[in-house]
């Protein structure tokens, strides 16, 4: 075993470099590169999926996907026009079919489905494996549809012009080739397209920085642009509002993750748009719904002489501020505890979906009455809660989604009902609108719930903040430190992590019982970096205050600990993307805090993040490792910078997909192949080939990768391990 360390210099770069050797892993399709791949699948794959290992992985795999492929699943729907849209896959659609019913179908509980595309057999008859990734419909009437297809479930797909009256393709029409884009209907016969057509095209993230508008018939080389940003920024993008009385145009310049420039068009754009900004700070979110201006600061924002908090919703008429700045208020505004999760319109009404201690909470919005809001109790303690339209511009329908650790998802449709309801509109009176609803689906059980309780609890990190945590744990569990735990979190992009009902944890880890006849405890920790307590709680580890997102991983950790939940022996952790990140700095900073780790699609060498994929678009976040200023405070969370020999590290199983575009490979490779040459002989490494970022494509490899993780930490329960995270392999 070598010594040699990746030192914390500046200034890798893109040729060969001694202190980086596995710069080559790097090419993503090269065959040196795919032959290391394969030999490092098929050692990860003799030890997971061989001898009694092989049976007990194919059972589970089977066991998730019974989960997965179930009919009795919730199909989920979107109202267009008269019909209610779903996507679905099961056994006999793994790839899927994209189909409508009518209301009256859907509500009966067994709907006859029409369907419109089953992507298996658009595979098989063009030889391609299309993921179905999206669509855009032309509205109003909804008569045509621009579907999007991934050739391998990355980013980059094609768009396709398909009729939605006669449910067929149409002939010889829109089709924009395989890229990462984004489209927008201006009428039947013309689109706004932000794609890459040419070298010139992409932003530094990868991207498109060019929106164009294109006519049928007419060559995409040749179509108009209409809106374009630096190479620097993220991407450009662009769209029609076709709302009746408020036709506009609408283009964005996502500068980078946290700031953008908007700017709006009064009608289609036809020649070249006369583009107004909207002059708001870049690091106030901006959104438009008829009237109205709706604006959303992450940072303090003074205007017009007052103050706006982070994460407030800031609400006024877009004519009145275009004109002098004025008319806006706050209609809500974050407390210590309290953050808006998202917002949806509906003809008369605003709602609110809040965070209260990561409990959620639903208020509406009256704009007739200057947004006086008002409490809707729908809630249920510690499970997630969201209220959303049916159609935002024809009723007060709303689709209401209830889930829970150990609460099926159960979906109602309801109807915001005046307080005084005789007058048929915005409430008039002094009563507040309520929600009637009545229940439409409940999804099935896939495991026994009864078993486990759920609880939440405060952990104290390092600087003392009070971070929560769920512990979803066995009935009467035992104190005493050995209870087979899996916890996990994400910190990272204002992204909020929320009780959710999961078949296949439950039954791949919750009730999966250990040779001592344990059942398992699942943790989900809030780690700052996301937003479940709004802008504040993301910005306190933004760039060099990133490792306050590790400190909180690690009091969670030891909260477990202290309160006799489980032990080091038995508390293993799992993280994907910016989750993988966080793996790999508790591999290399808390290792002695984790019987082992699963870490998917990761970020680890912080060094070569922004060269790699779509990392230049996370400067933002994670800061510019090519500014020695911002290096000095990156290389201190960059695991494959961190990473020394003779450390005490937890077995870890590294895995990602050939096909993501967004992270990428890459990373994993590295730090994979780091580990072994230091000599860790339980540092595990599996790549898919398609899957994109999500890592799998269909039902059935998402099974088998949900298996293979969750059966890779199970093996290293109460296991004692040497010096070197060598211990023999299970």
């Amino acid at each position: 075993m070598t010594d040699a360390v990746v030192p914390d210099t500046h200034g890798a770069g893109a040729a060969p470099d001694p202190y980086d050797p596995w710069l080559w892993l790097e090419d993503i399709h090269g065959e040196e590169a795919l032959s290391w791949v394969r030999e490092q699948n098929a050692r990860t794959e003799a030890l997971l999926h061989g001898g009694a290992a092989g049976a007990e992985h194919e059972s589970l795999r089977a066991e998730l996907l019974e989960v997965l492929d179930s009919p009795e699943k919730i199909p989920g729907v979107s109202k267009r026009g008269d019909w209610y849209v779903n996507f679905w896959r099961d056994a006999e659609h793994p790839r899927g079919v994209w189909r409508r019913t009518t209301w009256e179908e859907y509500r009966s509980g067994s709907p006859r489905w029409e369907v419109l595309l089953d992507v298996d057999a658009l595979a098989a008859e063009e030889g391609v494996d299309w993921v179905f990734a999206g669509t855009a419909y032309l509205r109003p009437g909804f008569s045509r549809v621009l579907v999007k297809l991934s050739p391998d479930g990355g980013d980059a797909g094609q768009w396709r012009e398909f009729d939605f009256e006669s449910a067929r393709w149409v002939e010889n029409g829109f089709r924009l080739p395989t890229a990462k884009s984004s489209v927008s209907w201006v009428d039947r016969d013309e689109i706004l397209v932000s794609t890459i057509a040419g070298e010139d095209d992409a932003t530094e993230s990868t991207y498109p920085r060019r929106v164009r508008r294109l006519r049928r018939g007419q060559e995409l080389q040749d179509a108009e642009i209409v809106h374009e940003v630096e190479t620097s920024h993220l991407m450009a993008g662009a769209g029609y509002d076709w709302t009746p009385g408020f036709e506009r145009t609408v283009a964005v310049d996502v500068i980078d993750f946290h700031s953008s420039r908007s700017y709006v068009s009064q009608g289609p754009p036809r020649g070249k748009p006369q583009w107004q900004r909207i002059e708001v700070p870049e690091h106030v979110e901006v959104g438009l719904h008829r009237e109205w201006l709706v604006l959303s600061p992450q940072l303090e924002w003074e205007h017009h002489g007052r103050a706006y908090a982070p994460g407030s919703l800031v609400i006024g008429r877009l004519e009145d501020f275009q004109r002098d700045g004025t008319g806006l208020r706050a209609v809500f505004e974050p407390d210590e505890r309290t953050s808006l999760a998202g917002i949806s319109w509906t003809r008369n009404y605003l709602v609110l979906n809040l965070l209260r201690d990561v409990a959620s909470v639903v208020e509406i919005a009256e704009p007739a009455r200057g947004f006086a809001r008002h409490e809707a109790d729908l809630g249920l303690p510690l499970q997630d809660l969201s209220v959303g339209a049916v159609d935002a511009h024809e009723s007060d329908d709303v689709w209401i989604t209830t889930t829970g650790f150990l609460t099926p998802t159960t979906l109602l449709r309801g109807r915001i009902i005046a307080g005084d309801a005789g007058t048929g509109g915005a409430q008039t009176g002094d009563a507040a609108p309520r929600i009637e609803a009545e229940e439409i689906r409940r999804g099935p059980e896939f495991f026994d719930a009864s078993t486990h309780q759920v609880e939440q609890h405060f952990a104290t990190s390092d600087d003392g903040t009070q971070v929560p945590y769920f512990l979803v744990a066995p009935v009467q569990m035992p104190l005493d430190g050995a209870n087979p735990t899996l916890l996990t979190g994400y910190g990272g992009f204002l992204v909020s992590r929320l009780p959710g009902y999961s078949g296949t944890i439950g039954r791949g880890w919750l009730q999966r019982a250990d040779d001592r006849g344990r059942l398992g405890v699942y943790v989900l920790a809030n780690i700052r970096g996301g937003g479940e307590y709004g802008p504040r709680w993301h910005r306190a580890a933004l760039r060099e205050k990133r490792p306050r997102a590790y400190e909180d991983f690690a009091a969670v950790a030891r909260d477990l600990v202290a309160r006799g939940i489980t032990s080091p022996e038995y508390l293993t952790a799992h993280g994907g993307s910016n989750g993988g990140l966080l793996m790999g700095n508790m591999l290399t900073r808390y290792p002695d805090l984790f019987a082992a780790l699963s870490c998917g699609v990761p970020l680890l060498d912080m060094r070569r993040y922004t060269k790699l994929s779509a990392g230049a678009s996370w400067i933002a976040e994670y800061g510019d490792p090519d500014d020695p200023d911002d290096w000095e405070f990156i290389r201190g969370f960059s695991p494959y910078h961190q990473v020394r020999p003779g450390r005490d590290y937890p077995p870890i199983l590294l895995w990602t997909a050939t096909s993501d575009d967004r992270v990428g490979p890459v990373q994993a490779r590295k730090m994979a192949a780091r580990l072994a040459e230091l000599g860790y002989a339980q540092a595990y490494f599996h790549e898919e080939l398609d899957g994109g970022h999500a890592g799998a494509s269909d039902n059935a490899q998402a099974a088998a990768l949900q298996a293979r993780w969750l059966l890779f930490l199970r093996h290293q329960l109460g296991r004692p391990r040497n010096s070197r995270g060598a211990t023999e392999d299970p």
